[in-house]
């Protein structure tokens, strides 16, 4: 009774996430794939070339469930901005652009990976396609720059230049 009930309730909350994230099921699950497929392409090349290290094994997984995080925050930025929307007397519907664009671009992030590992094992591979995984995850890039207004530039520059509490060491102390 008790496993009834258990699985009972995963079934519905999968339901529910299902019929939610109904656009983003399809991308998840590929991310999902191609995560997969870069950490084994990942190993095997640096089985190939006698880099093979558990630690930065053990790192490449915590880098592909961090990925699954940002996705999540993407998704709560969605969330957020149909709420306010809603809030406002719009009706977005199932507005899911920011989680679609990131996953899309680790995605394509991933397929460079990818590749990347299967030029490093010696794998003939066309040049055309490294550069259109490229263009493909640039283009992802500047469509969420678009549609995250103009005001993206300036944070940037704001959040990635950390104050500094104390000033440099010099060498004169």
């Amino acid at each position: 009774m008790k496993d009834f009930a258990i699985k009972g309730a995963v079934t519905v909350i999968l339901a529910g996430a299902a019929a939610y994230f109904h656009q983003l099921i399809g991308p998840l699950i590929v991310l999902a794939i191609v995560m997969v497929v870069d950490y084994i392409t990942g190993m095997t090349a640096a089985w190939a070339t006698g880099t093979l290290n558990s630690r930065v094994g053990v790192m490449g997984i915590v880098k592909k469930v961090s990925y699954l995080f940002a996705v999540a925050v993407a998704v709560v930025v969605d969330y957020v901005i149909t709420t306010a929307a809603i809030g406002t007397g719009m009706d977005l519907g199932n507005f899911h652009i920011f989680g679609l664009l990131v996953c899309v671009w680790f995605i394509l992030n991933e397929c460079i990976s990818i590749l990347e590992n299967l030029s490093e094992i010696g794998v003939p591979l066309p040049g055309f396609l490294i550069a259109v995984a490229k263009r493909l995850k640039k283009s992802a890039e500047k469509t969420g720059e678009a549609h995250a207004g103009e005001d993206l530039k300036e944070s940037e520059s704001d959040t990635q230049k950390p104050e500094q509490k104390h000033p440099p060491d010099d060498g004169r102390n």
